[in-house]
């Protein structure tokens, strides 16, 4: 077995593992706290914020550091032709880079009650719909990774 087969199954793992999780918390935390009373959210938000992060944060970087470093090696060792690696590096990467455009600064105003209480419904709306389009690019490199660690 090579290091790039190698890379490309623990890439797989990886990026399974964190998209599960994500899809996960699509269809079953984000609906109930859809469902709660605006303070019962923040409450709730203050106890279990940092549980999540400590959880989310190395799935995260494990499930977007190996397929960028697989894409890299296989671009390379392919001589510089595009493939499905460089392709899931790509999309992890723009997963990577969504959290920092959306979801670092909403969920500083969550854990800081900064938000205004009356915007709380209409932001968990927004936060679900930038959720969703993270979880469809997981689920697209997720496949792709499969077919490529084949």
């Amino acid at each position: 077995m090579t290091i790039l087969a190698i890379l490309e199954i623990s890439s797989t793992l990886a990026l399974g593992l964190l998209v599960g999780s994500l899809l996960t918390e699509a269809m079953i935390l984000v609906p109930y706290w859809r469902k709660m009373e605006p303070k019962e959210f923040l409450r709730l938000h203050g106890t279990m914020g940092p549980s999540l992060y400590r959880y989310f944060a190395p799935l995260t970087i494990a499930g977007t550091m190996l397929p960028m470093i697989t894409g890299v090696i296989s671009f390379v060792a392919h001589n510089f032709t595009l493939n499905a690696s460089v392709v899931v590096a790509l999309l992890t990467s723009l997963m990577f880079i969504i959290y920092f455009i959306y979801f670092k600064s909403a969920n500083k105003s969550f854990e800081s009650c900064s938000i205004d209480i009356e915007k709380i419904s209409e932001e968990l709306k927004r936060w679900a719909s930038w959720h969703w389009l993270r979880v469809v690019i997981g689920l697209i490199a997720f496949s792709l990774s499969i077919i490529v660690s084949k």
